[in-house]
């Protein structure tokens, strides 16, 4: 049975090819059309898929979309006519593409396949999976476990904006409970990021990066948190939330919030994108994620309660925050939980197919027996490479041996140069997980803001993950979730650490950030965290040879892995993408699969 997952028209759309249970390829679409999460058609996505596969679309069997539209079309009438006339404006901009495109998805769907050569376009089946029910089949039916309980927490789907319940291997998945729009977790959190003057969608990790450098225990953050509980948001015992409406604008206005509104609530303004951070915008981001950790905990201990299960499945935008999926490990209300490392709108795609693979098709899933492969996107070949270094009249270095090629790669971040790695398949999700990825040395302590300032042009504050061999972990970080997708922090090992000034909680942002906190201060976040990806030898043997060829020649096995982009632009997906990244960027060296070349 091939199927085809596709996700579409909110954000990160994205296209899966799942052939009897097994995931074949994944990509988004933004890696093809270069516009960061691209929410439009993935057609780019879909022919990549398609193509990779050696099936035509009259080789697929069904087309699985990874939500119901008219369900949530229900949702948006039924929600502007509650607040009516409230939100006339964003009614009447939402109305012609939902009209023109969205409500007809079928229609639209099979339009565009047989654009793109489907000679029986009408005959595939298509099948609308709910949104939350593609969230929890992409994270069950990639983990390890038969069966678990699942939690899927993000903005909004149709009406869900949180569910839980109990998946197996045999019996398929069994939703227990929902959370429905306009009470929303996800949104919650993004109003937050959007008073704090960061994009809604894509700067929820911008505000997670900012919160550490809040002051712990401080009566501000104290005073934050309480009007947060006490105007915005009612917790109940069971982690469900009823907002507050008459604060939040998401239901029917074209922003979260009212900014005077808040304003007056908190008593600071607004911070506009540019605006420089100051001390009270980080204590504010604190407040908000201790706040959301608050709630997670006690939705999972709910869900422990009412499912039994001794496995959690996370996914959902939420289940992103890294930080508050360490703070529910610690816990230890599950013996164990996977969370999908493309946990978001992309992974519908996925979770779309297969659903429809393993519930509807009633096959049975036992667990994967080894981690979930997030390299499903496109490669390139030596041939493809020369192509583009002919075009560019490029200097470069060929190596016809791979252990060549890794002693040279290292010997240039031992000299403290910042390397483009550009091996492979793209990863599928979020993260550049070490194919598409910047590498530096992390022992270093002015990498972090070389990084931040000359190659990734973004906030000084945001920290860099370390990557570091699965065998070496123990070595360098506290006991915690060690991940293979960068989905779970780590403190860095305590004989490691460096004391800080006793006046450090009076420095300011910039100052703190300047502060040594480590042996390894440039993946060292102010708490003594960090976002750490463990590197399994037999999911990346490269990557893996690599941290052991610079540990051979420094005595040190971790190294930086940042996303091979700039601020604003997807993650680099062809040769073409990585040249024209390399090339203005403040990047030394750039390595294209068996070629090196040196700016």
């Amino acid at each position: 049975m091939k199927i085809l997952g596709i996700s579409a028209y909110y954000h990160d759309s994205a296209a899966a090819i799942v052939e009897d249970g097994k995931v074949l390829f994944a990509a988004q679409e933004e890696r093809f059309s270069r516009i960061k999460n691209d929410a439009s058609f993935p057609g780019k996505a879909i022919e990549y898929c398609l193509n990779e596969s050696g099936f035509s679309y009259d080789d697929i069997d069904l087309i699985a979309f990874y939500d119901k539209p008219f369900l949530k079309f229900e949702r948006l009438l039924e929600t502007y006519y509650a607040f009516a006339p409230k939100g006339f404006k964003s009614f009447a901009m939402a109305m012609p593409l939902w009209l023109k495109e969205k409500l007809f998805i079928k229609q639209f769907i099979r339009r565009k396949i047989k654009e793109f050569g489907a000679l029986n376009s009408k005959s595939i089946p298509i099948h609308f999976s709910e949104h939350h029910l593609s969230h929890a089949a992409s994270a069950f039916y990639t983990s390890p476990f038969r069966k678990s309980a699942f939690l899927t927490i993000d903005g909004v789907g149709e009406w869900a904006t949180t569910s839980y319940g109990v998946a197996c291997g045999q019996k398929g998945i069994q939703v227990l409970g929902e959370l429905h729009f306009p009470d929303s977790l996800g949104l919650f959190y993004s109003s937050f990021t959007y008073f704090l003057g960061f994009e809604v969608n894509s700067g929820e990790y911008k505000m997670m990066g900012l919160a550490p450098y809040g002051n712990y225990k401080s009566k501000r953050v104290e005073r934050f948190k309480n009007i947060i509980k006490n105007n915005l948001v009612d917790i109940k015992p069971d982690g469900s939330i009823k907002l507050n409406k008459k604060f939040f604008e998401y239901p029917v206005g074209l922003r979260m919030v009212n900014p005077k509104k808040w304003e007056r609530l908190f008593g600071f303004k607004k911070r506009l994108p540019e605006e420089k951070l100051e001390q009270i915008h980080a204590d504010f981001a604190l407040a908000a994620q201790k706040v959301l950790e608050e709630i997670l905990i006690k939705l999972i201990t709910f869900v422990k309660q009412e499912t039994g299960e001794n496995f959690l499945c996370l996914a959902g935008g939420v289940a992103l925050n890294c930080v508050a999926n360490s703070v529910l490990f610690n816990q230890k209300v599950f013996e164990d939980f996977y969370v999908q490392p493309a946990s978001g709108d992309a992974g519908g795609a996925l979770g779309a197919a297969l659903a429809s693979a393993y519930i509807g098709q009633e096959l049975p899933f036992d667990g994967l027996k080894e981690p979930f492969n997030v390299y499903l996107g496109p490669k390139f070949s030596n041939l493809d490479i020369e192509r583009l270094l002919r075009k560019h009249k490029c200097n470069y270095q060929y190596f016809e041996n791979k252990e060549h090629l890794i002693k040279a790669t290292t010997q240039y971040i031992t000299n403290k140069k910042v390397v483009g790695w550009f091996q492979g398949r793209t990863e599928f999700g979020p993260r550049a997980l070490g194919n598409r990825s910047i590498l530096a040395d992390a022992s270093d302590l002015d990498m972090q803001y070389t990084l931040n300032m000359k190659i990734k042009f973004r906030e000084g504050f945001r920290p860099f993950a370390p990557v570091v061999c699965e065998e070496d972990y123990d070595k360098y970080f506290e006991k915690g979730k060690a991940s293979y997708y960068m989905l779970f922090t780590s403190l860095v090992k305590e004989s490691l650490r460096t004391e800080l000034p006793e006046n450090f909680k009076e420095f300011s942002l910039e100052e703190k950030r300047k502060v040594k906190k480590s042996e390894l201060p440039a993946i060292t976040h102010i708490d003594f965290s960090a976002r750490v990806q463990v590197v399994k030898k037999e999911l990346n043997p490269m990557l893996w040879s690599l941290i052991q060829s610079y540990k051979k020649i420094t005595g040190v096995g971790v190294l930086i892995n940042t996303s091979f982009n700039v601020k604003d632009e997807p993650i680099v997906n062809t040769p073409e993408d990585a040249y024209l990244c390399f090339i203005k960027s403040g990047m030394d060296v750039l390595v294209l699969e068996n070629y090196l070349i040196v700016k």
